[in-house]
């Protein structure tokens, strides 16, 4: 591993301008393509966030920590039993919890009562203090697509920052050294 990491700093100060310029732009390419793919999911699924990754037990059995959701707006009516991710105002972790009941008020807006299939009670104490129902507006998609266990990765890189690091620039010194 150090002899590898020996031959990529010696093939890194071998390089040219020119190499190293074009490697440049080939790392920024991966970059770019990543977030545009990332922004076409937003597009195309309605959702600000389209992929969420499960971090509690709360859903178990039906979804794990560490599975991946594929989630998708729609404009089609919140029904019973359907299985949202949604965010409680100032916070910033999503929940994924399955809707438990339906309320719509007199202009037909929905009010989303919620709970996790492993918890005992609804969602309210997880709502903002004096907040009954969730809103429309609170709701970032429903579950539509899910990878087991695949998150997990994503879990441990969130539980240790300096692993992150380490591999994104592991990564980028790959496509940086990287011979045609």
């Amino acid at each position: 591993m150090i002899e590898d990491a020996k031959e990529m700093w010696r093939t890194l100060r071998s390089m040219g301008v020119r190499q190293l310029v074009h490697q440049t732009l080939n790392l920024a390419l991966i970059v770019f393509s990543a977030i545009m793919i990332w922004k076409g999911l937003i597009v195309a699924s309605r959702s600000e966030s389209p992929v969420v990754v499960v971090l509690s037990g709360s859903m178990e059995p039906g979804f794990s920590r560490g599975d991946i959701l594929f989630l998708w707006r729609g404009e089609e009516p919140f029904s019973v039993g359907e299985v949202v991710v949604f965010k409680v105002k100032g916070r910033d972790i999503p929940i994924v919890h399955r809707i438990l009941e339906v309320h719509r008020d007199e202009h037909g807006k929905a009010k989303l009562l919620t709970k996790g299939d492993n918890n005992i009670v609804n969602d309210r104490g997880l709502y903002n203090v004096g907040q009954m129902w969730l809103e429309e507006e609170d709701v970032l998609g429903r579950a539509r697509l899910f990878l087991p266990h695949v998150g997990m990765v994503t879990i441990v890189l969130t539980d240790y920052p300096v692993l992150k690091y380490l591999l994104v620039g592991v990564m980028g010194l790959f496509v940086l050294t990287a011979k045609e």
